[in-house]
């Protein structure tokens, strides 16, 4: 199994990933000849037909399924004290999971200038993607047209800047709002459920086309029109929005959650509004994601 390195973003270290379902994920992506056959029965099941993940989703809301909480907790050494609520009060995995953090544990960024991290997860940003006729995210080939399919928004975005979040299951499954702004009905774009993960991307190239993911329009002062994308994956059974469309939010404030699984975010600029953090870019450049948390820092305005 090759191993999944990052840099996390509060110690400048490089760490390398713990995968959840690791296995699993091997099995359905596999490359070595005598675990083929298989893969291509079992892909085809789990990610186009959404049941999988909905039953999978559904056995996370058990009663039982609260006894993996503790387990995986140790494993993933995530932090409890982080918590908005205590350990023993969820009743399943699934609670745990889309579980809700203390607005101390993440500090917001402050001055209107500023766009945050939207969630916690592994980052690569773009700066200008009319630089590149496809962007790789860790060997997988993603064409702006395809992502979108609608030549008009494709068009807007083609000389733009791109944000992409990878959230593991261990991470925080809540996504906010990266400034203020007011965004507009969500946009539903039907697909599969592949894995996001590195390990699956690199055999399944076309995932970000194929999986199933959920656009928004959000209308802000001093970043322009960003395009805010959800993206499914494997086991990942709902992308719950709970803005209101036409409201007014604040930078920070809740967008929605996933439930159980990995998943991904995606967020498009429009040309000339935002330079990313030096960090964040020299990372990029080389092709590694960067572990950040939300209400860090994303970047500055430049249209002030």
């Amino acid at each position: 199994m090759t191993n999944i390195c990052y840099i996390d973003r509060v110690t400048k270290q490089e760490e390398t990933e713990r995968v959840y379902g690791g296995a699993f994920i091997r099995l359905l992506y596999a490359k070595k000849w005598f675990l083929r056959p298989l893969a291509w029965v079992l892909l085809p099941l789990v990610a186009r037909l959404t049941c999988f993940s909905q039953l999978y989703g559904a056995l996370q809301k058990t009663k039982m399924s609260r006894f993996k909480i503790l387990p995986f907790i140790r494993k993933f050494q995530v932090n409890p004290e982080e918590f908005a609520d205590p350990v023993d009060s969820f009743c399943s995995f699934n609670d745990f999971f889309i579980r809700k953090l203390r607005p101390e544990a993440r500090p917001i960024a402050s001055g209107h200038d500023v766009a945050i991290l939207p969630a916690d997860g592994r980052y690569l940003v773009f700066p200008n993607l009319s630089l590149v006729s496809s962007f790789f995210v860790k060997g997988k080939r993603v064409f702006l047209d395809e992502l979108l399919q609608d030549a008009t928004l494709t068009q807007k975005y083609a000389q733009g800047s791109m944000v992409i979040a990878r959230l593991c299951p261990s991470d925080y499954h809540r996504f906010h709002f990266p400034c203020n702004g007011i965004a507009e009905q969500a946009t539903v774009i039907p697909g599969a459920l592949f894995s996001v993960n590195p390990l699956a991307l690199k055999a399944k190239k076309d995932v970000f086309i194929q999986n199933k993911r959920v656009m928004t329009n959000v209308h802000t002062k001093n970043f322009g029109h960003i395009l805010y994308i959800e993206v499914g994956a494997t086991y990942v059974g709902t992308i719950h929005q709970t803005f209101i469309p036409g409201e007014p939010y604040a930078k920070g404030d809740e967008k929605g959650y996933f439930s159980f699984g990995g998943s991904s975010l995606i967020l498009l600029f429009e040309p000339g509004f935002i330079a990313f953090d030096q960090d964040l870019l020299d990372a990029s450049t080389r092709g590694c994601e960067v572990r950040g948390l939300l209400g860090q820092s994303l970047g500055r305005a430049l249209s002030l």
